[in-house]
């Protein structure tokens, strides 16, 4: 599963190349989406008003919704330091989930935020879709 959080949200609305050509290979395969938690959505359109609506356009964007588990332990997450609101919403998401197989994957713009053991990759990197 791959998850952009509030950096990567607002780079996707505002164009970021590598971000828009993932988008747009993944809306060439089906079932492949990017999760954009709730949280991290309410906050890149909080902080950039039309975040939502460009983002939303995309065909393989889907949001992780804050149903109640996700938000007790979005708001034991907070209580115990791990972040703001869209940081921990972003962190639930990238927990493992028995409807989805294999690693989470969490894009941003800021991977320094998240604890050791979250597999994050900066949208930045010269890795990223194996551009070198």
């Amino acid at each position: 599963m791959i998850i952009l959080d509030t950096g990567a949200t607002r780079a996707l609305a505002d164009g970021h190349k590598t971000l828009n050509l993932l988008v747009g290979n993944m809306a060439h395969t089906p079932g492949d989406v990017l999760r954009i938690p709730a949280l991290c959505l309410m906050q890149a359109e909080s902080e950039d008003a039309g975040v939502a609506r460009k983002v939303l356009a995309f065909s393989s964007v889907v949001v992780d919704d804050l149903n109640t588990v996700a938000s007790v332990t979005v708001g034991t997450m907070i209580r115990d330091g791990y972040g703001g609101a869209d940081t921990c919403h972003a962190l639930y998401c990238a927990l493992p989930r028995p409807e989805f197989t294999g690693m989470s994957i969490l894009l941003t713009d800021r991977d320094q935020t998240y604890p050791p053991g979250v597999v994050t990759v900066d949208i930045d990197s010269p890795g990223m879709l194996g551009f070198y």
